[in-house]
């Protein structure tokens, strides 16, 4: 199936607990890049996100940003430091009975001694509940988001395919047209060096049947039947492979190639006023292909 390997996708999703954003931006490349950016508290979440991008992209850097806001307010959490608490009671106890400090100490005392309480935000991954939930949330986000790339990038490979379609039938169309002109090519070929003989016929003595089998063998050197079968070959190859499910960019690439090499071949053999051009023309028509797919996943 041809996809192409850009696009974009935002989502975000809500609950009464938090807000999670997801950006998902592709780009053309080689193999699979993954980048991910997530905030500390989705850091376990993080391997099942590389599971889905995995399962969804076959090649391309992918750009994934997860961000999040909490809605809920933090709980807090006040420490009691007993030990200090127990040695501030002792030297109190002390001070009064040499009359030096008189009353009891008070809540508000405490609070004035920075070593006596520890006052903190209690972390939202600290609570069980609410962490499995804003992961799930994460999770819907991402998985929406993939959907959403993938369809975008379903629907410009619908454009690039039906480029590549054009030219493909382009391309093959132009080697019958070289088939046609190189059998039309070695026919003169063969009807020019026949005369030739005959008119050394007259000044010298020749083995007829030595010249017709060099004409055979000439004209067999500029056969390029076998270099079109294979083309032809090729051609109806990128048809499976374009309409197969499976991801093709990389052999697409590849089959490419082998059309490219079976072209230059029938140029070096190939006889004919009009065969040039027509492989000029073909190769030409390959390279905006090659250039086309290096768009496909």
């Amino acid at each position: 199936m041809i996809k192409s390997m850009t696009g974009f996708a935002s989502v975000t999703r809500e609950d009464e607990r938090a807000s999670v954003a997801v950006t998902i931006r592709a780009l053309n490349h080689r193999y699979l890049d993954l980048q991910l950016r997530t905030p500390p508290s989705l850091a376990a979440v993080e391997p099942e996100i590389r599971t889905l991008v995995g399962k969804q992209v076959a090649r391309g850097r992918v750009e994934v940003s997860v961000s999040l806001q909490v809605r809920q307010a933090q709980g807090v959490e006040v420490e009691f430091n007993e030990d200090f608490g127990r040695a501030l009671a002792a030297a109190l106890d002390q001070a009064r009975a040499r009359g030096l400090v008189h009353g009891t100490l008070t809540p508000g005392d405490l609070l004035r001694l920075p070593q006596a309480l520890t006052i903190r935000e209690r972390r939202e991954g600290e609570d069980e509940a609410v962490q499995s939930a804003i992961t799930a949330l994460a999770r819907g986000a991402v998985e929406q988001a993939l959907r959403e790339l993938d369809t975008m990038r379903a629907h410009e490979g619908d454009h690039v395919r039906a480029d590549l379609d054009s030219r493909r039938a382009l391309v093959a169309d132009l080697v019958e047209r070289i088939a046609v002109a190189a059998d039309e090519g070695r026919a003169s070929m063969e009807a020019r060096l026949a005369e030739r003989v005959r008119q050394l016929r007259i000044d010298l003595q020749t083995d007829e049947a030595a010249v017709a089998q060099e004409i055979v063998r000439m004209a067999a050197r500029s056969d390029i039947s076998e270099e079109v079968a294979r083309f032809r070959a090729h051609v109806s190859h990128w048809v499976t492979l374009a309409g197969s499910p499976e991801p093709c960019g990389r052999k697409l690439d590849f089959l490419l190639q082998e059309m490219n090499r079976e072209v230059n071949t029938m140029g070096s053999k190939a006889d004919g006023l009009r065969v040039s051009e027509l492989i000029i023309a073909a190769k030409a028509e390959l390279e905006k292909m090659r250039e086309q797919v290096q768009n496909v996943e």
